[in-house]
């Protein structure tokens, strides 16, 4: 599904050169649940918009399902991002005037389905993350483990491959955050790709993998049982 070769991500500032991502190798399979983990500082925020096609790399390849995407322009990481990824963030990103519906719906907008597709498809996500009878809701209405699955319901409107979950349960309780996860767990039984990044060592243990980074390299790629042994 992925494959990583080489890649790097330098900035400039001033006479320094920063290297947030350097010369990094991995590859992620069809169906994996992988976690990223790295303090604050170590490049997995810049990883991590190189995965999903936010950001380009500096030098080396990057290869997501067969396609080499190294190189494409901002529109075509667009057309790339809509096909293959779904995205969940910390901080929910909802839109707070829009309806539990309407959110799911936006990328369906971009994806050129019809009114009616986008309604039907809305309504089948929002009851795959058990939501139904809360599509009229808006943000401020909902929980915050509601709001996340109501924006895990919008990364799964497309039917991407993959999902890439930024910090996913950050803003969220404990007992809220575990049934994030166990959601996150029933996608991957499903056979959808998990990617996610975090700085927290329990929740990088309820991934299978764990690839860790520091200073922009991979310093360990292991099982997460070994991983936390």
């Amino acid at each position: 599904m992925i494959q990583i070769a080489n890649l790097s991500r330098h900035y400039q500032m001033g006479p320094t050169t920063v290297k947030a991502v350097d010369d990094i190798s991995f590859s992620v399979n069809e169906g994996e649940f992988v976690a990223i983990i790295g303090p604050s500082g170590s490049g997995k925020t810049t990883l991590m918009n190189m995965i999903g096609c936010l950001d380009s790399p500096t030098a080396g390849r990057y290869q997501l399902a067969d396609e080499d995407v190294s190189n494409l322009t901002k529109n075509q990481l667009a057309e790339i991002r809509n096909r293959y990824i779904g995205f969940v963030f910390q901080s929910f990103n909802l839109l707070p005037r829009e309806s539990a519906q309407e959110n799911v719906e936006l990328p369906l907008i971009y994806a050129g389905l019809t009114a009616r597709e986008r309604k039907e498809r809305a309504r089948e996500m929002l009851l795959r993350v058990q939501l139904d009878g809360r599509e009229d809701h808006v943000p401020n209405q909902l929980s915050g483990g509601q709001r996340q699955r109501v924006a895990i319901a919008r990364a799964l409107a497309t039917r991407p491959k993959i999902i890439l979950a930024d910090e996913p349960t950050g803003a969220l309780d404990s007992r809220t955050g575990v049934e994030i996860i166990k959601l996150f767990h029933d996608l991957n039984n499903d056979g959808v790709t998990i990617i996610m990044v975090t700085h927290d060592n329990d929740l990088a243990k309820e991934a299978r993998r764990v690839i860790q980074i520091k200073d922009g390299k991979v310093v360990q790629d292991l099982p997460a049982e070994e991983f936390m042994s």
